[in-house]
């Protein structure tokens, strides 16, 4: 493991995976405020050296969403809140402008703020006993983390309005039909399964990782002739870097490409 420094307790980088604790076991498996921080932080200072971003929480549970026996707590509810969402929102916004991809190991309950990311990531793996549910109703609180951006656009406008306005509680069979979770394997593997794509991810071709995420980016916003002019400057950038060269090569001789010598992590 690479020892990042001294105060990133709840962020690691190995292998060239970033993995970033987004809950524990205390508190209910509710959102680590620290451990948003310092990914936020991480995903700043450590720039190129990361080749994949991994999710996880530590307990039985992906993340159960925010503290609400801290927002019970709180003198001023609403001041509490908005500090936490906007620490929770420097890490969407980390994650979102981040150029590799982002792995979700998703082990029993995504809730609130855990499902928020969960939608944000670019594959989430999760298990049989999964089970996603936006639980701000339940409180009387409407979403946050791009909730209410990323889910309609993931499956789709109407259903979107039901599973909030609903509360719906998600098995794992429907959250992987739907798309939000993006294949299942066994819940004792969750994690296992999760370390091993991020890694495999972070010794692929990451400049190619991030044309596809920034095409996917600019097709929010972008017509489909726009979008094709895009992806024409995109693949031809593509086929002139190191790992286009070194994956048209490998193709050509009959061997397995190797990107690994172009990290610099």
């Amino acid at each position: 493991m690479q020892t990042v420094t001294a105060e990133y307790s709840k962020v690691r980088l190995e292998d060239g995976v970033l993995s970033i604790t987004i809950s524990t076991a205390d508190h209910g498996a509710s959102l680590d405020s620290e451990g948003v921080a310092q990914g936020t932080r991480a995903l700043t200072e450590l720039g190129d050296r990361i080749g994949s971003i991994l999710l996880r929480g530590t307990g039985p549970n992906f993340c159960a969403g925010g503290n609400v026996r801290g927002f019970a707590a709180a003198p001023d509810r609403g001041a509490h809140v908005a500090d936490v969402a906007e620490n929770f929102h420097g890490l969407v916004r980390a994650l979102d402008a981040a150029r590799v991809p982002i792995v979700a190991g998703v082990q029993g309950w995504a809730a609130g703020a855990g499902m928020s990311l969960v939608c944000l990531a670019d594959i989430a793996l999760g298990g049989p006993a999964t089970k996603l549910r936006p639980a701000y109703p339940t409180i009387g609180f409407t979403p946050d983390g791009g909730m209410s951006w990323t889910l309609p656009r993931i499956v789709g406008s109407g259903r979107a309005r039901e599973i909030l306005l609903t509360d719906s509680v998600l098995g794992a069979d429907e959250a992987a039909r739907l798309g939000i979770l993006s294949r299942l394997v066994g819940d004792d593997l969750v994690q296992d399964e999760a370390l091993r794509l991020a890694r495999a991810i972070a010794v692929g071709p990451t400049s190619a990782y991030e044309g596809i995420k920034t095409l996917l980016a600019e097709s929010r916003t972008n017509s489909l002739d726009r979008q094709l002019d895009a992806e024409a400057a995109s693949i031809a950038r593509a086929a002139n870097s190191p790992a286009g060269r070194e994956g048209v090569d490998a193709f050509v001789e009959k061997r397995r490409a190797d990107f690994a010598p172009l990290h610099s992590h």
